[in-house]
């Protein structure tokens, strides 16, 4: 019998909190007939194990009636358990409380009850629109028209009939426009995470096709919070990916405000906040406004305090991910690698800890900051070990930007660690990755010829001419909007200016930091 069958009980178990196993205890003690309660005892066992083990359960449970019929006893106890955590969460998610009254509205509906109805109708109502619950709004909606019709239209008149049909419409526009709204932005994230940033004119027309899209949308008379929120998000990364990050920091920062200026929302959508800051801090770092930057990192750094007893195991980790993803960043553009590297147990601890919940794109940004950082301080074997997460990764959508930029750092380290013989066989295979991904922009194709050249060369002292020749025009490509991308995930520029001047790669960093800061 296999170790690993059937894991879905195991993985929701050892995703409860303290507090939600001892609530599943007293909520299922209520719900047993006898005195024994087989759910809590394969719970507890389930619950010590490190990997889940069947075998060990049958094993340990041998001789029990309920194994006769196991998958049986696994599926009511897995209901049993959402069960659970639907009754533990339901006072404090507001979707639940008012699907619990929209249930209560359809009861005393069913009981001919229709004052009672009513009257839960509007205490439902003012609640849906308090937190902005548009698709709530509308069943409601629906029930007072049943009601209405159910009653024979009685106390009914032209003027209430219209304000009730006014009311849906507006929440009908308002539900068909974030539909809409919705899968444009959709749209356009695919794409930017498949192709980055523009480096065409033929790239620009791509996110413009989307753009025209978007403003073809009909806007709804009134725009609800949520709406507002993705026009805001939705431009912003349209300007991003076109390379306008003025507009794009603009944008952001609009939307900053739609959320201080609407009070406690961030509490209801933290995920969407937490997102705004992190984009906030990541253009604040392209302008070099490092006095920006940390004032919004300190701020991201807060949202857990802030968010208390509301901050989820999903935002915890969207935050673990990107706080130390942007931490990384900055120290690796400052040529901080010193304190990068310090980072590194606490990054190992929370990837092996997070491992199944982080997506594969979050891991591969980590790696790619680690092994900056060692590269930084030529510490190649260990920056290796951290490029090669990324380019032996199997979930790794393969189109994305951070996969090709690796194959190029993964080259790099390749000519430093004097792998000759491997270094040949490595450049044909990136040129082979990048052909069939279409991504042979100018950049590579000059970094990889350049790099053909001097894994040919036959001498020190010719491997230093081809690296001042490639020097000035990779310099050139940095001021070229389309082909600046490519530095934003490392700085090639400065790794050749290091080669070139025989100086080693963080003094040649941290220089170039404090020239363009001062």
């Amino acid at each position: 019998m296999s170790k690993t069958a059937s894991p879905a009980l195991y993985e929701l178990i050892k995703s409860l909190t303290k507090s939600e196993k001892r609530y599943f205890k007293i909520y299922a003690s209520r719900h047993t007939i006898g005195e024994v309660n087989n759910g809590i005892r394969i719970f507890d066992f389930i619950d010590q194990q490190e990997e889940f083990d069947e075998e060990a359960l049958y094993t340990h449970f041998k001789g029990e009636a309920f194994l006769n019929q196991f998958p049986i006893t696994k599926n009511r106890l897995y209901e049993q358990i959402i069960s659970a955590l639907d009754a533990f969460h339901a006072k404090n998610d507001i979707d639940a409380q008012l699907y619990t009254m929209l249930h209560a509205i359809k009861i005393l509906y069913s009981k001919g009850l229709y004052d009672h109805a009513n009257r839960e109708i509007k205490k439902t109502k003012r609640l849906a629109k308090k937190h902005n619950k548009i698709a709530i709004l509308l069943q409601i909606a629906n029930e007072e028209k049943r009601i209405i019709e159910t009653r024979g239209y009685q106390n009914a008149n032209y003027e209430t009939l219209k304000l009730h049909a006014e009311e849906s419409i507006d929440l009908t526009n308002q539900q068909d426009f974030y539909n809409n709204l919705w899968l444009v932005k959709s749209q356009l994230f695919v794409l930017l995470n498949q192709t980055g940033q523009v480096r065409s004119k033929e790239d620009v027309f791509e996110y413009e096709k989307i753009y025209d899209a978007y403003k073809a949308i009909k806007q709804p008379k009134n725009i609800s919070f949520e709406n507002q929120y993705l026009i805001y998000h939705f431009k912003s990364a349209y300007y991003f990916a076109i390379l306008e990050h003025e507009n794009s920091l603009n944008m952001l920062k609009e939307n900053l405000s739609h959320f201080k200026n609407n009070n406690g929302q961030f509490k209801k959508y933290p995920n969407q906040y937490f997102s705004i800051l992190t984009n906030i801090i990541h253009l604040e770092a392209k302008n070099g406004n490092n006095k920006a930057i940390h004032t919004y990192l300190n701020e991201l750094k807060a949202l857990p305090n802030a968010l208390k007893s509301s901050l989820t195991e999903d935002l915890a980790i969207k935050l673990f991910s990107s706080i130390n993803s942007i931490e990384l960043k900055i120290l690796n553009h400052e040529g901080n690698f010193d304190k990068a590297i310090a980072l590194a147990p606490e990054i190992k601890k929370g990837m092996e800890q997070y491992n199944a919940e982080l997506t594969p794109s979050r891991k591969a940004y980590l790696a790619f900051n680690m092994s900056i950082a060692y590269f930084g301080k030529d510490e190649f074997n260990q920056s290796l070990k951290w490029i090669n997460l990324i380019l032996n990764s199997k979930e790794l959508d393969q189109k994305e930007d951070i996969v090709s930029f690796a194959h190029l750092v993964n080259l790099l380290l390749h000519f430093e660690l004097k792998n000759n013989i491997l270094l040949p066989y490595a450049i044909k295979n990136t040129k082979r990755f990048l052909s069939k991904r279409k991504r042979t922009f100018k950049f590579e194709t000059i970094f990889l010829k350049h790099l053909t050249k001097i894994s040919n060369a036959q001498d020190k002292y010719e491997i230093e001419q081809l690296l001042q020749n490639i020097e000035s025009e990779i310099e050139a490509l940095k001021n070229d909007p389309f082909e600046s991308v490519a530095f934003e995930y490392f700085d090639f520029h400065v790794w050749l200016t290091s080669k070139v001047k025989n100086k080693p790669f963080h003094l040649v960093k941290r220089e170039a930091f404090l020239a363009k800061s001062a």
